[in-house]
């Protein structure tokens, strides 16, 4: 497994994200070939890290 080195990531909260504790999620981006993903509501939560492909797969899918 491959791990990726965050520490100095620029997470940015989806737009859909509220202010009411309403589900929240965070994007890193510049990390070259995947998507670094975690729940904004949890300090120091896990991430997960989508190819680039598989975040393109899922964006697709949420807009239909």
């Amino acid at each position: 497994m491959r791990e990726y080195d965050l520490t100095n990531a620029r997470w940015y909260k989806s737009s859909y994200s509220n202010g009411e504790g309403g589900s929240c999620v965070e994007v890193a981006a510049g990390v070259p070939g995947v998507v670094p993903v975690r729940d904004s509501k949890v300090e120091d939560s896990p991430v997960l890290v989508l190819g680039d492909s598989a975040w393109a797969d899922f964006l697709d899918a949420i807009r239909r």
